[in-house]
This record gives structure tokens, sequence and C-alpha cells, in this order.
């Protein structure tokens, strides 16, 4: 499988293999008496006929000589050769001898490798994220120039163990990803946020994406990416501060609100607050997230807030009302979004208070809304809300009752009343105890 060749001291073939001719392309008559000088790259003359040279003038065979070939039809390839000095009977040299091997294709893939290591470093020099090569061991075999960010030149990392500047309370995870990529040549990308210490003591936080580089099925290191977020961090804080503040000026305003309803009809001020816990039950039971049951709850308390509008005398008759007092009754879901539209809030509360009146079928009021035009929460709301007022004493008659209150939401769900919430409910009730409080 080795070409093995022979030459006289003119470099002229007088022995080829069969090895030799298939690299070559020629025949074996073809090549015996022809010259290196024929098949051998110009640029590349001066070197092979020292080597010959050096052979020649030391008898010592020459350990590796790395040359280009142009074959027969005109294919250069690479070819790495041992060559020793050929010597007759009496010691004379009479030429030389030598093992080739093609190693053009070997070539070819280091080629392709600096190339991509020159892509590779080209785009790492570039990045304004810290980009790090990192060995089984930890230590920093390359870092780009990006890491000046944490006020430390490249140079001075390349050997350092990675996990050194790490945050004490970040360092399991980093640990725990690192043991992950050098375990397993499959292992998926690994994501984390990683705060790492700048040099004057200060930290900064990272997104920081790991994956291992994979050669031939052995783990060779692992590649780090890490983009500085500190100041978007510094701004998520920032708005959730922002975010507390409005939360708290918004429940500040509504406690305003439940305090002067609560001074004309104490009645509605007791209901809001049951409807409000049950509504919140309702949605999680439902698997809703705990912003949106947050919003649910804080519409709840003042949901019947537009009653402030309505005669202190109206909301208290202790009969039933009259088709016209009942009429200024129905206006209470407009004047609570009136009241409500302005302020700014995180969640729909104007919406929800406009809404919890609605019916699926477009027999509620005030907008005769159906189906899709009705949000989520005002669906809920609307569920807990006949369920406490049927459930409670009223000043014009006493309680239904709870088990009036399920039969009305059971009969009427999917046709008044959100199937989902109502099956929720009433799984509250029938299944877990739940109790208005």
């Amino acid at each position: 499988q080795e070409g093995y060749f022979e030459v006289n001291l003119k470099g002229n073939y007088t022995f080829v293999n069969d090895t030799v001719c298939r690299v070559m392309g020629c025949k074996r008559e073809e090549l015996i008496g022809m010259n290196n000088q024929q098949y051998t790259d110009k640029d590349e003359l001066k070197k092979v006929y020292q080597a010959y040279h050096d052979v020649y003038a030391t008898g010592n065979p020459n350990k590796e000589l790395v040359w280009t070939i142009t074959s027969k039809d005109g294919t250069r390839k690479h070819i790495e050769g041992f060559i020793s000095l050929l010597k007759d009977s009496s010691g004379r040299p009479v030429g030389f001898r030598g093992i080739a091997h093609d190693i053009t294709e070997r070539v070819r893939i280091k080629q392709k490798l600096r190339e991509e290591e020159q892509r590779f470093r080209a785009f790492a020099e570039q990045s304004s994220d810290i980009i790090i090569m990192v060995n089984k061991d930890g230590a920093i075999t390359y870092e780009n120039p990006a890491v000046g960010i944490l006020g430390i030149p490249p140079d001075d990392r390349i050997g350092a163990n990675v996990f050194e500047r790490v945050h004490p309370e970040d360092l399991k995870l980093v640990t725990d990803s690192f043991q992950q990529l050098f375990s397993d040549a499959n292992a998926p990308v690994q994501k984390a946020e990683v705060r790492i210490a700048h040099a004057d003591g200060s930290w900064r936080t990272f997104e920081a994406m790991g994956s291992n580089l994979v050669h031939e099925g052995a783990i060779q290191a692992a590649i780090v990416n890490l983009r500085d977020i500190t100041e978007r961090k510094y701004s998520e804080e920032r708005l959730q501060k922002t975010l507390e503040s409005l939360k708290k000026a918004v429940g500040t305003t509504i406690q305003v609100l439940v305090s002067a309803l609560e001074s004309r009809d104490p009645y509605t001020a007791g209901h809001q607050s049951r409807s409000a816990n049950l509504a919140c039950a309702i949605a999680e039971e439902m698997g809703l997230d705990e912003d949106t049951i947050e919003g649910i709850h804080m519409a709840g308390v003042i949901h019947d807030i537009g009653k402030l509008s309505i005669p202190a005398e109206i909301l208290s008759k202790p009969t039933k009302l009259t088709n016209i007092e009942f009429s200024l009754i129905k206006v209470h879901p407009q004047s609570g979004y009136d009241m409500l539209k302005d302020v700014e809030s995180p969640w729909p509360l104007a919406q929800i208070v406009h809404q919890h009146h609605e019916r699926l079928d477009g027999t509620g009021y005030p907008c005769n809304l159906k189906n899709g035009d009705i949000i989520m929460e005002a669906r809920i709301m609307a569920v807990a809300d006949v369920v406490a007022a049927m459930a409670s004493h009223r000043p014009y008659r006493a309680s239904l009752g709870i088990e009036a209150a399920l039969e009305e939401i059971e009969k009427n769900k999917g046709i008044l009343y959100d199937e989902t919430a109502a099956d929720a409910c009433l799984k509250l009730f029938k299944e877990k105890g739940y109790q208005l409080i």
C-alpha cells in the first residue's frame, strides 16, 4: 500500500512499485528513466535536491520530506517521503531508495481546518461578546479581546481557571454545566445567567451559552459565549420598581374608592370582597398566571364601584326595585368604566368592571356583548359575581343559598356563563369544599 521507489544518483527512476504508478497515473515503463524534475513542482526543486544531497553527503536517511508533484493528468498531489542511500555490494553509493505516502487528503483537511480556524478567530476577535475556549480541567486556552469589558487583558487569562471569577452563588450552576458538556458529546447547549467579577471588584451579569467542541467523537474543549446584560438587568430592576410603585398607586386609588362605597352601601363592599376572592380561586383553578390573578383580584374588589353614582336610597331599598330603579342600577358597569378608564394600570381593570354583567348569549348589559367580545377576566368575574350575589342576603330579600347559586351556574354554563370558568367554580364548591368568605 505504500509507494516504494529507487532512483539513480541523477534522480532518474530505476524501480517503482504499483502504488507509485497509481499515484503518478503512469505505467511502470513510462516512469522508469523519468527524472524527478519532470514531476516535481518547480518551486520545490531546490528543497528536494537539498534533501537528496544531505542523504548522499552524510549517509544518514532523510527522516521526512514533504513535496508537491504533478501527476500525468495534471493533478497536484502532496507526498511525504523517507529517503535513504542505495549502495552496491562494495558499499559505493549508486542511488537512493525511498518510501512515499500520498498525503493530499490530509493536507487538504489541514488547510480546511486552518481556514476554519482563521474564520473563527476573525469572528471571535471582532465579536462584542466574550468568547472563551476551555479545556476539561477548566483552564482557559483562548479568550477574545472582548474580555476587556471586565478590565482584563485577554493574554492575562490564558491558563487561568474559568471558574475563579464566577460569583459564589452561581458557581454550582456553572460547574454542573461544564460537567455536562465534558461528559456527553451530545450534550445540548447550556444556558444560564452568570455574574462575573470585574477587575474593579464589581459584579457584571452575563447571558452565558456553552457548547462542547467534538472531534471524531472525542470532546476537545468547551466554547462559552458571554453577553453582557448588566445594563439590561438594571433596566429590568428599575422597571420592576416602577411597576411596583404603579401597583401601589393603583391600589391606593382603589382603596379610596372602596372606602367611599363602603360608607354608602356596606352590603356592596362585602359582596365585592367575596366576589373577588371567589374569582381569584376560579382563575387559579383554571391555571391562569399569577399576574392575571392579581389583576382579577384588583378588579374584583371594585367591580361595583359604579354604584357610587346611584342614589343610596335605591341601593339600600328593602323592597323590590321598580323598572326605573333597576334601569339605574344597570348603569353602574358603565359608570365604573368611566371612573377607571383613565387610571394607569398593568391590568384591564376598566374592561373587567365594564363587562362583568355581560353574558355569552348577548343578554347581558350594558353593551349586550357576546362570546369572544367578552374578555376572560370579565367572564370569570361574572360567574363569581352571580354566585356571591345569590348566596348572600340583599336588602330586599334573604339569601337564596349556595345550592341555588351553583344550580344557576350549572344550568347556564356555555349559555350565559363561560363553561371553563363555570366548571372551575363548581369543582371548587363540590369537590374542594370552597366557602364564600
